[in-house]
């Protein structure tokens, strides 16, 4: 009963209202309008494309500052000069010295001119320095910053330097000799050491100094080749100096080892004055082989000291008036001679 109080008596089972031809045409005019009203047809494209997806927004700009440096600590990379950077200055200082060489020459022609114009074109002795009053005068002219070029003034200082360490030694060498003798020594040694001491020490400054003074003055090969014979003597002389022989008039190696069992102290003294000849005798070697070696250097030989010596002699005022004389005089003897017949 209560089934039947339930179910629709208007109901058609299996009908559905709006299924009726007219209704379902009306609905379908109205969607088609519809359509027509909201079709776009450049938007067709549009339509068929998925939508891209839409790009984040950037954020906004940070407010702008000043810019502002910050200091940097980093080593600056090391300079490297390249190869046209690079400047050979060693020719530009060889020429400098040239100049200031030839400067300085100039320099001295020109104090020498003075000095001559000053003494009335004749050139006073200064050598050696003497007291105006003393009786004897100066005996020789020596400059060497005047008379010697510049490149060998060093040279010949050292030349006289070691003149002057020779005549201390030969001085020394008469105190040690005379402290010999007194300790039971030998009195000739004091005697010879007197000797050699006045001997030596003008004859050194005149045979082997004034020569080598003068072959740098003026490039001669004469005084050069004298220096020679005589420096090398010089040396022999100094060798057997330093050695020493008794009764010879040096204190040297023999004598003054030989007596230190006497004496001790005058020994010593002795032993100094030995190594003083030794020191002597090496320093005359190495500048005798220095100065051959600059002489060599400049293509001297001993044909061109035969060439000047007979130069000299030829043009030498006193040579020429003796010959002269003694021309003039044979021939007046021949002119005599011939008349007696």
């Amino acid at each position: 009963m209560s089934s039947g109080f339930d179910s629709n008596p208007f109901a058609d089972p299996g009908v559905t209202p709006f299924a009726d031809p007219s209704i379902t045409q009306v609905t379908r005019s109205t969607n088609a309008q519809n359509n027509l009203e909201d079709y776009n047809p450049f938007a067709d494209g549009e339509a068929a494309k998925p939508a891209a997806p839409s790009e984040p927004t950037p954020p906004p700009p940070a407010p702008s500052r000043p810019a502002i440096m910050q200091p940097t600590w980093d080593q600056p990379p090391a300079y490297t000069p390249s190869g046209a950077q690079k400047v050979d200055t060693t020719d530009l200082e060889r020429r400098q010295q040239e100049l200031e060489q030839k400067e300085a020459e100039i320099q001295r022609r020109e104090e020498e001119l003075r000095r001559q114009q000053a003494s009335g074109g004749r050139v006073l002795n200064n050598w050696p320095p003497l007291p105006t009053k003393c009786c004897v005068q100066p005996c020789f002219y020596q400059d060497i910053s005047v008379d010697i070029p510049t490149e060998f003034q060093r040279l010949v200082k050292t030349f006289y330097y070691l003149w002057m360490f020779y005549v201390g030694t030969l001085f020394l060498n008469v105190m040690g000799s005379m402290a010999y003798m007194f300790t039971s020594g030998s009195a000739s040694t004091f005697g010879l050491s007197i000797l050699f001491f006045c001997l030596f020490t003008p004859c050194s400054f005149v045979c082997w100094f004034r020569p080598v003074y003068k072959a740098f003055r003026s490039d001669s090969s004469v005084n050069f080749f004298f220096f020679f014979f005589i420096f090398f003597f010089q040396f022999i002389v100094s060798i057997v100096q330093a050695l020493g022989f008794d009764n010879f008039g040096t204190c040297g190696w023999i004598n003054s080892l030989s007596h230190f069992k006497l004496n001790i102290p005058a020994s010593i003294l002795m032993l100094i004055i030995s190594f003083m000849f030794s020191l002597q005798a090496s320093a005359t070697m190495i500048l005798l082989i220095k100065v051959h070696r600059l002489y060599r250097g400049t293509g001297a030989s001993w044909q061109r000291a035969q060439q000047e010596f007979v130069s000299g002699v030829m043009t030498n005022p006193g040579v020429r008036s003796g010959m002269t004389s003694a021309a003039q005089g044979a021939f007046a003897g021949s002119t005599s001679g011939g008349s007696r017949y």
